[in-house]
Formats: C-alpha cells, sequence, structure tokens
C-alpha cells in the first residue's frame, strides 16, 4: 500500500485559514491524501488561537504542528493540554505546556508517528537539541511511519536532520522561513525531504506580512505588530509517498495552489 502524506506550509492569518478552508478538503481528494499534517503557528499573524485551530482542523487537518510563534498567543496553552493532536516543538523546555509528538490513525489501522521539532540556529537559543531530542521520541514512538516537521531557519540544519534520521523516519519537510525550496528528493535509505515547503497565506506580501512593515522594519522605522498582508492567496505544500511495506519513501512531489 502507498499513504500519502500532505505536509502543508505555514498558515498566515486570517486570508490564509480562509484558503486553506476552502481549498484542502478538495486537494485531499484530487491527490488521494491519506493523511495530512498543517503547520499553523502563524494563523494569527504570529501565534494561534484555539478557535484557529478547530478551523485548521475542520478544514481538513489531521495534525496541526507549531513553531517558534507558539506562544505569542497564551490562550493555545490550555489547548495544547487537552489536544494531542496538535502538537509544538518537542525540544521545548519540558516545563512548557503540550505534547511534541504523537502517533496517530491512518488508513487501515496503518500508525502514522509525527514529531514537531525547531532549529538553534539564528533562533532563539532556548531549546533542547533537536537532533537528541528526536532520538528520544523515536525510542518511545510505536508508530508504522514516522514523518517529521522541523521548524527552522538554517537550510543546513534542516538538511543535516534529514540524513541524520534517514533509515528511521520516512518523510521529513522543513517549515518556518515561508519559502519553498526546489530540492524534493528521496534519500538512500529512503526519507523523503524538502528543506521548506513554503507558506498557505497572501501572495503579495513579504513572507505573509504587508510589505510596508517588512520595509519599515529594514529601514529601522518603529516596531509595530506584525499584520497579514491582504489581497489574494495560496498553499504551498508537498506529498510524500510511502511504501507501507518496505516503509520508504517512494516520491516527494511540490504542490503548489494559488488563485
Amino acid at each position: 500500500m502507498i499513504c500519502n502524506i500532505l505536509a502543508v506550509g505555514d498558515v498566515v492569518g486570517d486570508g490564509g485559514l480562509e484558503y486553506l478552508s476552502r481549498h484542502l478538503h478538495p486537494l485531499k481528494k484530487r491527490k488521494d491524501i491519506h493523511f495530512a499534517v498543517v503547520n499553523g503557528e502563524n494563523a494569527s499573524g504570529v501565534g494561534i488561537l484555539p478557535r484557529q485551530a478547530r478551523a485548521i482542523f475542520d478544514a481538513g487537518a489531521d495534525v496541526i504542528t507549531l513553531g517558534n510563534h507558539t506562544w505569542n498567543r497564551l490562550q493555545i496553552a490550555g489547548f495544547l493540554e487537552e489536544d494531542r493532536y496538535t502538537l509544538r516543538p518537542a525540544n521545548y523546555t519540558s516545563r512548557v505546556p503540550g505534547r511534541g509528538w504523537g502517533v496517530f490513525e491512518g488508513p487501515k489501522g496503518l500508525r502514522i508517528g509525527v514529531i514537531n521539532l525547531i532549529g538553534r540556529c539564528e533562533m532563539d537559543c532556548n531549546f533542547e537539541n533537536p537532533f537528541t531530542t528526536a532520538d528520544r521520541a523515536l525510542k518511545t514512538m510505536e508508530a508504522d511511519l514516522v514523518a517529521v516537521d522541523f521548524h527552522a531557519e538554517a537550510t543546513s540544519e534542516k538538511g543535516a536532520m534529514a540524513w541524520y534520521l534517514d533509515g528511521r523516519v520516512q518523510a521529513l519537510w522543513g517549515t518556518h522561513t515561508h519559502v519553498p525550496t526546489a530540492d524534493a528528493q528521496v534519500l538512500p535509505q529512503g526519507l523523503g525531504f524538502i528543506t521548506d515547503v513554503g507558506m498557505t497565506g497572501p501572495v503579495q506580501s513579504v513572507l505573509g506580512i504587508r510589505p510596508e512593515q517588512a520595509i519599515n522594519r529594514f529601514l529601522g522605522g518603529l516596531p509595530h505588530r506584525f499584520e497579514p498582508a491582504a489581497g489574494p492567496c495560496k498553499l504551498e505544500s508537498a506529498i510524500f509517498s510511502i511504501d507501507t511495506v518496505s516503509k520508504r519513501c517512494v516520491s516527494v512531489e511540490r504542490l503548489d495552489l494559488a488563485q
């Protein structure tokens, strides 16, 4: 059996959420998607609220992953304790709410493990080592297939993680930079990898936010809370097709939709 896992890039603001709500279900049907993981850490611009998490599930996500903006909306803390289908990075310190990995039911009883990790290069350094965190998760996880959302800035860190987990994990994709990469590939021991799947949000923007706000920041202007840009949106993602017998990814396909 081939299991198709869809990884959807960071949902940005109300526009990205509305676009996801209109297109994810039809996309899953058209591409025979068995399991969908959506990064939702920017659903509120920066951070995510419980109502936005519920909307992402209603749109068709099986699991939501987060990232460095997890705590920008502290209302999510209690939700993370209650809802095991919403993951925050596993290598946050053990004192924060929620969980960083889980095993979920896929087609025909298939056990699909999902791990959410965050990188340390050019990010807040108050994270545990993502490589050793992945090791710990895999030791305790009883799953048939494992997929990883690695929320990281440095392309080198994402690539190193993919090679480190090749042969132990079937799919690994990067999130956070909001820019899709053209390096979708299958590594020698069967791990499907892409450095970044991109984002789901405004097309005419700088990483989803209003261009004038980004320009203001680089010109040294007063800081303002980032606001998602207006206008047409896009959905950027990747499909990992995994052979459940050999437990190897057989293909990785970038899939982008735009209005």
